[in-house]
């Protein structure tokens, strides 16, 4: 287990608290797979839900991986018991759509955020979502929605929405989210793919209407008279 404790409260501390009433919308993605965004999401959400006035949702956008609840489940000690598993929409609306649309065993049409499921840790102020990929009947399909008032709808419930994407290199999600998010942590790790590709995802993210906040230099080495130190997590703004 890694704890990336004091480099999320740096993180959360240049990147400060939402100037609304309306909470924030966070994303976070790398260009490659492997280089720790889901474990990075879950230490800034663990760290911010800390602090948080208002619930912390972590919603796990990586429709064809869901891991997030599976991990927090499994490690009480830091994230709390799990709570009762609930619906993840406040009104009807999610963030992706069926093809083709969901149907039950009587044939009548089933609404698509009945796949897509929530559970409370920390006492209630940590919520991560599960889409229910179990649940898909044989050549169904789910993929992200455009137009959709989900995140606008979960705003009026949490401080921050912290958003967990699939790598650039095997889905292009970030740059259908970008325009939905107030802003984009891409999160780099030490002698994983080259400069380019993270250049080109930066630009990418930027033309499709994001905006970059910030940094993580994870599992870097620091360097100090000649002796390299343990691994480490660093935060860099853009």
């Amino acid at each position: 287990m890694v704890d990336l404790t004091r480099e999320m409260a740096d993180l959360m501390s240049a990147l400060g608290r939402p100037q609304s009433k309306q909470g924030r919308v966070l994303m976070f993605v790398s260009a490659y797979g492997g280089e720790g965004v889901s474990t990075v999401v879950r230490e800034y959400a663990r760290c911010e839900a800390a602090f948080a006035r208002k619930p912390i949702w972590l919603i796990d956008a990586d429709l064809a991986n869901q891991t997030q609840m599976h991990t927090l489940t499994e490690d009480p000690e830091r994230f709390g018991a799990a709570g009762a598993l609930s619906q993840a929409s406040p009104d009807g609306s999610v963030f992706f759509t069926l093809s083709p649309p969901g149907r039950n065993a009587g044939g009548a049409a089933v609404q698509d955020s009945h796949y897509l499921v929530a559970r409370p840790f920390l006492g209630r102020r940590l919520w991560v979502t599960r889409f229910r990929q179990k649940n898909l009947a044989p050549g169904q399909r789910a993929k992200l929605f455009d137009q959709t008032t989900y995140w606008k709808a979960l705003r009026q419930h949490t401080q921050t929405i912290v958003v967990d994407v699939p790598a650039a290199d095997r889905s292009s999600a970030a740059q259908q989210l970008a325009p939905h998010v107030d802003g984009i942590v891409m999160v780099v790790s030490e002698n994983a793919g080259d400069v380019q590709a993270r250049l080109d995802l930066k630009t990418d993210l930027e033309q499709a209407g994001g905006r970059l906040m910030g940094m993580v230099y994870n599992r870097a080495s620091r360097i100090m008279g000649g002796a390299t130190r343990r691994p480490l997590g660093r935060f860099a703004a853009l």
